[in-house]
């Protein structure tokens, strides 16, 4: 008798990063390190956390004039590292709008031949603070990754509008997935990922960072997996760490409970 087939699966990685405000060339070196160890521990996903290319407090520190349409240079590179590694990575910066010139926080696909597969803008930006540089995006739309057809978008704050995740629903996402810097605390996340869960029958994957901000503390924050209204998985670190993942396609849930993590 054959034995059963193994239920395909998706291995996907967590980049739980700590970028340091305004270290452009640092925060930089710093992804494209951790997407070659995570590609070559196997993941098909890189995520990466909220700006991620800047910090958070970036502006304050280095203001916006480097702030560029995209694909910029560095894009363009991400995109073959990409390319040549096979994977979808989800990257996570500021982008100039080419027409408007206005700032937006951005979150890209890029696909595992290097192809922008498209990106969403983050709608909930704080118009004060170390966001205040941030025009909010005005809508939300699915976007391919393989082996997906249609993949929903959020920056952090965006799960706290149920509409965003809704809307996303209606397009016929089959999953979503958010970039955050969204800290423990006063403010900090209070059941919103579950509720887009619950709301949309979709499960959330949502990659947070970690470590000190120049207005925040991020050192607690946690990378989380909801589904059906309830957190699946919880990961946290003090220090830059890969988590991975295995995600069973067929029943849109994890595979195992466990997880690998990969100190940077």
């Amino acid at each position: 008798m054959m034995p059963p087939m193994a239920a395909p699966t998706l291995r996907i990685a967590f980049l739980h990063l700590a970028p340091v405000p305004g270290d452009l060339a640092g925060n930089r070196r710093l992804i494209e390190n951790a997407a070659m160890q995570a590609a070559a521990a196997g993941a098909n996903w890189i995520l990466t956390p909220e700006l991620a290319v800047c910090g958070y407090s970036f502006a304050g520190r280095i203001g916006t004039d480097w702030i560029a349409p995209q694909p910029d240079e560095w894009m363009t590179q991400m995109s073959r590292l990409a390319a040549r590694l096979r994977v979808t990575l989800f990257l996570s910066l500021p982008e100039q709008d080419r027409r408007t010139k206005q700032l937006y926080n951005a979150l890209f696909v890029i696909a595992p031949d290097g192809a922008l597969s498209g990106a969403h803008r983050k709608i909930n930006a704080l118009r004060v603070g170390s966001e205040a540089w941030s025009t909010p995006g005005t809508e939300a739309i699915p976007v391919e990754a393989t082996p997906f057809d249609k993949v929903g978008l959020l920056i952090c704050a965006d799960a706290y509008s149920p509409g965003i995740a809704e809307t996303l629903r209606k397009q016929g996402a089959r999953l979503l997935v958010s970039a955050a810097a969204w800290g423990p605390g006063l403010h900090g996340p209070n059941g919103e990922w579950e509720r887009c869960t619950s709301d949309t029958g979709l499960p959330l994957l949502v990659c947070n960072r970690t470590g000190p901000d120049l207005t925040m503390d991020f050192t607690k924050a946690e990378s989380v997996v909801a589904k059906d209204g309830e957190r699946r998985l919880s990961m946290s670190a003090p220090r830059s760490t890969i988590f991975l993942i295995e995600w069973d396609l067929l029943r849109q849930d994890l595979a195992t409970p466990a997880y690998r993590r990969i100190e940077l």
